[in-house]
């Protein structure tokens, strides 16, 4: 299998992921080209055995055996293959395939795939076979006929993070963290800090760079050229995208109207918030109402 064939594969499972919000597959790929260092628009769970170097934002980190991986849509990563090949199985989802049946606390804030953690799990034989067998039920199912597979393969997946969140994480960083690094966690931790909105009256405050920037005592500038530099995204995106998100989840799941969310969100007017959610989303909110 060459780059241009692994690319194929990517761009397959990318499209299945966008249909359905989750993509399961196994991974057997031959050491070939250089590493893409690239960001993702989606969560991934690798579960794997290989040598490699992963490239993880400013940090790298060699395994060399069976481990898991954390993928963050949020943070640019690329592997360096050092054997012949790498065997396994790779989860895609995206953050809203997981919390699409209940409103639960964002992925972001789990040590697996916060930034700053560490994502990388190396793993013993009696856990690889834990692991292994959880995969395949994903595998099984995906392709399946039951009507409820959506909800059956969220909570393999969720099994998946808390038995990986049993296993003591091994720190085997060959660089530090950046200051750029621990500015990014710092934004990102305040920005999930400010969801879910449980009520109209107590509308979201911190909607600009700016408002972040002067939570965190820093200069607007440097904390845009951190947040670049790290995930590859602007700061306003990372707002902005948060904010759409949270405006899914309440369109969704509560009966408030859509002036109450736009005011909610921090949105003096609802046709402010219209366009904003159309600019961001492509789509208008009433699209998301049950």
């Amino acid at each position: 299998m060459n780059n241009q064939t692994v690319d194929a594969v990517y761009e397959a499972n990318s499209v299945n992921l966008k249909l359905r919000g989750f993509n399961v597959y196994p991974v057997d790929i031959p050491a070939s080209g250089a590493p893409t260092y690239r960001r993702r628009d989606f969560y991934k769970i690798i579960l794997s055995t290989a040598h490699m170097v992963i490239h993880y934002a400013n940090r790298s980190v060699e395994v060399n055996g069976p481990f898991l991986f954390f993928g963050n849509p949020h943070i640019p990563y690329s592997v360096e293959l050092l054997s012949p090949r790498q065997i396994g199985y790779s989860c895609l989802f995206s953050e809203q395939f997981l919390k699409a049946v209940e409103r639960s606390e964002s992925i972001q804030t789990s040590p697996l795939f916060r930034i700053g953690g560490t994502p990388i799990l190396p793993l013993t034989a009696s856990q690889v076979v834990v692991f292994d067998e959880l995969f395949n039920k994903m595998l099984s199912e995906q392709d399946g006929q039951y009507p409820f597979k959506d909800e059956l393969i969220r909570n393999y997946i969720q099994l998946v993070v808390h038995e990986a969140l049993k296993i003591q994480p091994s720190d085997t960083l060959i660089q530090h963290k950046s200051a750029a690094s621990r500015m990014t966690v710092l934004f990102l931790d305040l920005l999930e800090r400010q969801f879910p909105i449980d009520s109209p009256e107590q509308p979201l405050t911190l909607r600009t760079a700016q408002d972040y920037a002067d939570r965190l005592s820093v200069h607007v500038n440097h904390l845009n050229r951190s947040v670049k530099e790290i995930t590859g995204k602007p700061t306003t995106n990372h707002i902005a995208e948060r904010i759409a998100s949270e405006a899914k989840a309440l369109l969704q799941h509560t009966d408030w109207s859509i002036a109450q969310i736009a005011y909610g969100l921090g949105f003096a007017y609802t046709t402010h918030f219209n366009n904003y959610f159309k600019r961001v989303t492509g789509s208008i909110p009433k699209s998301f109402r049950g």
